[in-house]
């Protein structure tokens, strides 16, 4: 089987098909570590200038404004587990070929925001910063020496007024087409002839992940309580563009999996109530589900970080197939979700940061991810970007157990 075909037997629970060899991924300062460590340098993740949409390519005016030669250190890497494009992050090669690892799966380079978009404007630069307007509208600030995300200042939806001219001039059905990237063509010719998994959605389409993205986190959950018909409003517009671009979409590509971004979870569970997620959440989650599934997609992946065990039940009752990352600090087990939910799909897993304390902790920690492998339908991966302080040695030797481990379960040539 090709990775495509491997990924939807393991994510169908098939015994016979072992699972993925990805990592979600790494971040830019890790990369430049192992390469002074011994992974040899041959394809350096490249920087991108070019944009496309804001699926592919938020961000690459804070990424770039320095140059493309080196990496940001906080930028991070794809490596699999997280879909590519996104973000304007570069792709891996050298771990994946290192390794033995398998290819990326892609998400369809589609506008899901505003269209047409923003123009890039740049507002203040120095030495230390570079503060802009984006693709999405949002104004951000992005501080040259950490070079991690860019911190939003100011977001394009600042109340109801602004939303309706929003929603007027740039969330219009009757533009649907005009939301395909230029090169789109080529891009149906490569999804058609791939050997990889194909998603739909990504960042920042999501439910709580848009509305946070669009209005700002501390505004929105005012809004929830003080606003809530204006929420709806936005979430009822923003799932009619969705459903009508997914249409066109898979009118003329096969499509495998919806990634649904929502990071609605902290270290100590939920940011908003269980409630309130099925009050503004899992009701659009199901109308689009529904009309997927009706389609023949039958995976969807919801991603949020910290502590989701609240949040599992209400989104697989909206129609969500699979989560991920699983990030063990704040509190997720993989062998207890396994139990508690047997037909979930899970990918991620593995305290990441715990690499980093040597071989005994990599043979314990690796444990449940072999219990969970037994049960199908889980493709292992630390449970979020590789840190900086897990060096080549320690990596090394986790890669390579944790391959064994998936080669161990299902056969080698399925």
């Amino acid at each position: 089987m090709n990775t495509r075909e491997r990924f939807i037997e393991t994510m169908n629970f098939n015994p016979n098909a072992h699972s993925l060899k990805w990592e979600f991924g790494y971040w830019g300062e890790t990369i430049e570590n192992w390469h002074k460590q011994g992974l040899p340098k041959k394809n350096h993740p490249v920087l991108s200038k070019k944009t496309t949409t804001p699926t592919s390519s938020l961000y690459i005016p804070a990424w770039t404004c320095q140059g493309v030669d080196k990496l940001p250190n906080g930028i991070a890497i794809m490596a699999g587990g997280l879909y590519s494009p996104t973000q304007g992050f570069p792709l891996d090669k050298d771990v994946r070929e290192y390794f033995n690892m398998d290819n990326t799966q892609k998400v369809v380079d589609v506008n899901l925001h505003f269209a047409p978009m923003f123009d890039v404007e740049v507002l203040a630069e120095d030495d230390k910063k570079f503060e802009y307007i984006d693709i999405d509208g949002v104004r951000r600030v992005f501080l040259k020496e950490e070079a991690t995300i860019p911190t939003s200042l100011e977001w394009p939806i600042k109340d109801k007024k602004s939303w309706e001219k929003l929603k007027e001039e740039r969330l219009n059905l009757k533009n649907i087409k005009e939301r395909f990237p230029a090169n789109w063509k080529t891009l149906v010719e490569e999804y058609r002839h791939r050997d990889y998994p194909l998603a739909i959605g990504g960042y920042p389409q999501g439910f709580f992940g848009t509305p946070a993205h669009l209005i700002g986190y501390e505004n929105l959950f005012i809004w929830y309580c003080i606003e809530p018909k204006l929420i709806h409003d936005i979430l009822e517009t923003f799932t009619n563009i969705w459903l009508a671009v997914f249409e066109e979409v898979i009118s003329q590509v096969e499509i495998d999996h919806w990634h649904i971004w929502e990071d609605i979870s902290y270290g100590r569970g939920s940011m908003i109530s269980v409630d309130m997620v099925k009050e503004f959440l899992c009701p659009y989650i199901k109308r689009i589900s529904d009309f997927i599934k009706s389609k023949g997609v039958k995976i969807i992946l919801l991603d949020t970080d910290g502590d989701c065990n609240d949040l599992i039940h209400p989104f697989m009752e909206a129609g969500v197939t699979g989560m991920y990352p699983f990030e063990t600090h704040s509190g997720m087990d993989i062998v207890k979700v396994r139990k508690q939910y047997p037909k979930l799909q899970m990918l991620g897993g593995i305290p990441k940061s715990e690499i980093a304390k040597g071989k005994k902790r990599i043979d314990e920690i690796l444990i449940p991810v072999e219990q969970v492998l037994k049960t199908g339908g889980y493709i292992p991966f630390g449970d979020h970007f590789i840190p900086p302080d897990v060096n080549f040695e320690n990596f090394s030797y986790y890669r390579n157990k944790l391959n064994s481990l998936i080669d161990k379960y299902g056969h080698r040539n399925i």
